[in-house]
């Protein structure tokens, strides 16, 4: 994924994280918002979801973004301790 892209999202997965620390769900629906994730493919997203630990599902039509903690994917990180999959992991 494209660093520079992900630094325009990270502060949206700040505002993700902390509604899906309260609630099973988070939509974004707001103009603004939307028009950033508009931006973003569907294979890009799917993988800035996944590196959180979330699912997400775009609605026919365009007018929303769903996102919601993936179980599998924290079932997996709490067997592991790994913050992301290994495929995923940079090398320092």
């Amino acid at each position: 994924m494209n660093e520079e892209l992900l630094a325009h999202l990270e502060p949206m997965a700040r505002v993700i994280a902390r509604q899906l620390a309260v609630r099973p769900e988070h939509f974004i629906t707001h103009p603004s918002e939307m028009k950033l994730f508009r931006t973003v493919s569907d294979e890009e997203l799917s993988t800035f979801a996944r590196r959180h630990g979330w699912r997400i599902v775009r609605r026919t039509g365009g007018r929303r973004i769903e996102f919601y903690n993936d179980a599998h994917e924290q079932q997996e990180r709490a067997r592991t301790g790994n913050v992301r999959p290994a495929d995923e992991r940079r090398v320092r």
